[in-house]
């Protein structure tokens, strides 16, 4: 991929968001997604930070093409959706 606006509708498809879905996620509006990823407009600083923030992507990747499109987990996202897998487990079988 060789621009952020290829980059960006990879990441939004990865995530299986549609662009209005991930504007309300954003916080901003539909149409500045898919002006960014039609090329007709450069994502914001703004753009940017929101995207690393809330979908975990790597700021390298998406800048610059370089290394992998996201961020692995954080410690504590996998301990969170461990603790849930295994609360589900638990009540599943009349344990909790």
């Amino acid at each position: 991929m060789e621009t952020i606006s290829e980059r960006l509708k990879y990441i939004r498809i990865e995530k299986r968001f549609t662009q209005a879905e991930l504007a309300e996620l954003l916080q901003i509006k539909r149409q500045t997604i898919a002006n960014i990823e039609s090329g007709n407009s450069n994502p914001s600083i703004d753009f940017i930070s929101k995207l690393i923030e809330n979908l975990n992507v790597n700021a390298n990747w998406l800048i610059a093409g370089v290394g992998k499109p996201f961020n692995p987990p954080k410690f504590e996202d996998v301990e969170d959706e461990l603790t849930l897998k295994v609360e589900s487990l638990l009540k599943k079988h009349n344990l909790i």
